[in-house]
């Protein structure tokens, strides 16, 4: 930081506090003994034993954590077959374009236009099916259509960093495409498959609004949980929990950042 101008110091001191100051403020109220009000009344941790002994709570960590890893393993195993069929394949520059764009479309779409496509969609083959009807069937499928699209950013951008010419020496000495695929290209791809799998399982802890436009009435997840319970009041259960999630989603960025830059040190 030596060196730096005061303004810059001041605007990054600005955001860092914007940013992480109400996290800080609700970790602190999950260890105040008060229950209301900001007046500090001693340490305990009396609000997550509470929270551990919440029948709903519980119900909502399980819907979850089974929503999160169920749709990560389908969505990496698309991502990752999309990413390789996107680059590996021969494809005119008009239609790399346009399928560069719908891979692209989901992660600037902003969430509440895709959550009402979904619901519209879902009415619809509610019609001729009535398996999709609103709930953790359709929870999931929806969380799988944007998490594809992380997955396979990330797993693409591993195999710009590989580059074509491990391909092409292997199949000059006559690899069939199965072996390339199994011996070469998957290992070589694994920081990358790890990363976009870690991004996605810590994008679907995170999402509400997908979650809540999909969700059915025995489908709670944490994050909806959470804005059922402001409309009663904040609790200190609630502070809880929230730094609980706040912890499990720093923990996995903190892994996707090791898993990214262990891919980008043996790509180099």
């Amino acid at each position: 930081m030596r060196g730096q101008h005061p303004v810059a110091l001041a605007l990054i001191a600005t955001a860092a506090g914007l940013l992480y100051l109400p996290l800080l403020a609700v970790a602190v109220y999950s260890v105040n003994d008060a229950r209301i009000g900001l007046v500090w009344r001693g340490f305990t941790l009396k609000w997550y034993t509470r929270l551990f002994d919440n029948a709903a709570v519980l119900d909502a960590a399980q819907n979850t954590l089974l929503l999160a890893v169920v749709s990560t393993a389908i969505a990496t195993v698309l991502g990752t077959l999309l990413a390789i069929g996107l680059l590996r394949y021969p494809w005119s520059p008009r239609i790399r374009r346009l399928l560069d764009a719908a891979v692209d479309l989901p992660v600037i779409t902003p969430d509440i236009v895709f959550a009402a496509a979904l619901v519209v969609a879902f009415a619809v083959l509610r019609g001729l099916w009535p398996a999709f009807g609103l709930g953790m069937t359709a929870m999931i499928i929806g969380h799988v259509t944007f998490q594809t699209a992380f997955v396979a950013l990330v797993v693409r951008s591993r195999l710009v960093l590989i580059g074509p010419t491990v391909a092409e020496a292997a199949r000059d000495l006559y690899a069939t495409p199965g072996f390339l695929l199994r011996h070469i290209t998957l290992p070589l791809l694994a920081p990358g498959i790890a990363a976009g799998a870690v991004l996605a399982f810590t994008l679907s802890l995170d999402d509400f609004v997908i979650s809540f436009f999909t969700a059915g009435p025995t489908s709670n997840t944490l994050p909806i949980y959470v804005y059922s319970s402001l409309r009663r009041g904040l609790s200190p259960q609630l502070h809880a929990l929230s730094t609980l999630i706040m912890f499990v989603t720093v923990l996995l960025v903190l892994g996707l950042q090791r898993l990214s830059g262990t891919s980008q040190g043996e790509a180099s």
